[in-house]
């Protein structure tokens, strides 16, 4: 029998390896820890450089971390995750999914309704998109209605992550996988198969913690 299973990640953090940033990935990490979460992604730009101060995967307490990153396009800026090769600077939109997804990774069109940083609509028609953030914590609200109406309008599958610069950010959208992500290939399985949902945390800044139970993973 398959398992069943919930976990709840940001997949969206970007720490000081941005030039944006100043949230050090420690202090991603505990504020990570500190709500209750079951893993978090940094996703800085254009950068992997996350992996070298940290070891990917659960963490002695279980907290799974990932690293990814974020590639910017003039036809949009997507999440990338996976096992992918080194990628040159200035690609466009579709080399840059066409790479990702000869290598058998995981992309994810961020915030593609943000002013001055939304997706190409003509990408849409090539299907290399498949995955988007439905909710993103720094956009406002009628931006993140307009993801929502785009990826049904398209059927694709939705995300949620907070794009946090610093350590009250974490965690303020996340999104909700319905079986284990233990590593770089669970999380690209699970994006890829759609067995995922956005999930917004409410009123995140006024609490101490997401008040959830422990992650339960039963067959």
């Amino acid at each position: 029998m398959a398992h069943i299973c919930i976990m709840l990640f940001d997949l969206h953090v970007h720490t000081n390896f941005s030039p944006c940033s100043r949230l050090s990935p420690a202090q991603a990490l505990h504020r990570a820890r500190r709500l209750g979460l079951d893993g978090v992604c940094l996703t800085d730009h254009h950068s992997l450089e996350a992996a070298r101060v940290i070891d990917q995967g659960p963490q002695p307490d279980g907290l799974v971390v990932l690293v990814g990153q974020e590639y910017t396009t003039a036809q949009g800026d997507f999440l990338l995750f996976g096992k992918l090769p080194q990628l040159a600077p200035g690609l466009s939109a579709p080399q840059v999914l066409d790479l990702v997804e000869r290598a058998g990774g995981a992309a994810v069109g961020a915030h593609p309704c943000r002013r001055g940083r939304s997706l190409d609509p003509q990408l849409l028609s090539t299907g290399l998109v498949k995955v988007i953030e439905g909710v993103n914590g720094r956009n406002l609200s009628a931006e993140n209605q307009e993801a929502q109406k785009l990826g049904l309008r398209h059927d694709l599958t939705m995300v949620g992550g907070s794009d946090a610069h610093d350590s009250s950010e974490v965690g303020a959208v996340a999104t909700l996988f319905e079986q284990p992500i233990f590593s770089q290939m669970d999380l690209v399985e699970a994006l890829r198969n759609g067995r995922c949902q956005a999930h917004w945390v409410a009123d995140l800044h006024a609490a101490d913690s997401l008040g959830r139970s422990p992650t339960v993973c039963a067959v």
